[in-house]
């Protein structure tokens, strides 16, 4: 690749159609971005909470297992055998003392650690493995381990920086602002979208069109640009938080503001408007807080609903987004009851995400035909990349993009991060 030739703008403004359809370049990115020097979450200590515990997840295409040791550490590997290359653990979750292979029975250790092999010394002294055959050298590919107050993450090239410079301090204290308190999993979700899995990384650092592509989030308070909010990043603008503060507008305001742009805000109507109230339990006002950490994770909180997603590219035409739910173990049967609620504005058959896929298929399919075009990613400001207190702002889809190109070798000279 010329990298002079893929950039119309040095500021990341103009991204190639292009980028959301090749197919060599998405196989680069499973090798120099998710195999690369990054962090991806892999699920949650809550979820395996006894020795034993695994659970199966994936880190772009590969896919991951990570289980709790007999002394209650967190190990992770990659969840292919070393004999054929088969998955190892097919299942979601579960229990069990060691991790088997269906196809030829070669068995792994919590640590991931060869300890067994069927007809290792052969039959009637005929057949099985040499006697030089090293154990120790053919286990489950290790996956390094990082951990944000329960919320784990694991890193696949060994080059990667530590975890909490990685995410820096923006990051690292919403987190732990999320994580302050012992969370628990009220349920999963699926969604495949036929689409570009960058196209849904932007999607979640994109801060206002949540309030002109979904009308029952405007009509009803839960997340509107006229809020006061912004967007902050990490240094290197990797990573971005989308945020905003409740009770900082008005309906009246919000609807002269939303009418003058020719969005309807006023159609939908609640029988139980006791769905969309919001709580607070911090000591800040926020209501959203949807903070994006590259290449595939989103923590969010959307009025009292909590969740994690996984974005899981599948293949160059499709992006699966794994969601779960979460809630506090110290929660009141209310709370937990309202969270649940609350939740149905995302997920595939929610009041929200259905629209997120289909604006996503959409974008997907009309760029294909011409490569050559680019977006226009400009609002809030061109130029300098940065930290914005207003919400109509795409500057954290061009951060996303920086550091894109810089993983992927395709940076222009002089490009502004």
């Amino acid at each position: 690749m010329v990298t002079a030739a893929i950039w119309p703008a040095l500021d990341y403004s103009r991204v190639p159609y292009w980028l959301y359809h090749d197919a060599e370049l998405y196989a680069h990115e499973q090798e120099r971005i998710f195999s690369g020097p990054v962090w991806s979450f892999l699920g949650l200590e809550a979820e395996i909470p006894k020795p034993g515990d695994f659970r199966a997840t994936y880190v772009g295409e590969t896919p991951i297992i990570f289980n709790r040791d007999e002394t209650g550490s967190v190990k992770a590997f990659v969840n292919r055998c070393a004999h054929r290359g088969a998955m190892v653990r097919r299942e979601l979750s579960g229990n069990a003392a060691n991790h088997i292979c269906i196809y030829h029975q070669w068995c792994y250790g919590f640590d991931g650690h060869l300890t067994a092999i069927p007809f290792r010394r052969g039959i009637r002294g005929k057949g099985g493995l040499d006697a030089s055959f090293e154990m120790g050298a053919h286990g489950l590919r290790p996956v390094r381990v990082g951990n944000v107050n329960g919320a784990l993450f694991g890193a696949l090239a060994k080059d990667a920086e530590p975890l909490e410079d990685y995410l820096g301090p923006p990051i690292m204290a919403q987190l732990q602002r999320l994580f302050a308190r012992s969370v628990k999993v009220l349920g999963y979700n699926r969604q495949r979208i036929r689409g570009n899995w960058k196209l849904y990384a932007e999607n979640t650092r994109d801060n206002y069109h949540a309030s002109l592509l979904h009308e029952f989030l405007v009509t009803f308070g839960l997340d509107r640009s006229t809020q006061v909010g912004g967007v902050k990043m990490d240094a290197r603008h990797r990573h971005n938080i989308t945020w905003a503060e409740a009770g900082s507008d008005t309906d009246e305001f919000a609807h002269q503001a939303y009418a003058s742009a020719g969005i309807r805000n006023d159609f939908l109507s609640l029988k139980e408007p006791a769905l969309v109230a919001f709580h607070p339990e911090h000591a800040d006002k926020l209501n959203i807080a949807i903070t994006s950490v590259f290449p595939s994770a989103v923590f969010v909180q959307i009025s009292n609903s909590l969740a994690v997603r996984q974005i899981r590219p599948r293949g160059v035409d499709e992006v699966e987004i794994f969601q779960t739910m979460l809630g506090y173990e110290d929660d009141s049967p209310e709370m937990t009851l309202h969270r649940l609620r609350q939740a149905n504005l995302v997920g595939p058959a929610g009041l929200v995400s259905m629209e997120d896929g289909e604006a996503i298929e959409l974008a997907h399919r009309a760029s294909k035909p011409d490569p050559d075009r680019s977006t226009v990613i400009e609002l809030g400001g061109a130029g300098v990349i940065s930290d914005r207190d207003y919400r109509v702002t795409d500057v954290p889809l061009r951060g996303f993009w920086s550091y894109y190109a810089e993983l992927l070798g395709i940076e222009p000279a002089r490009a502004v991060r």
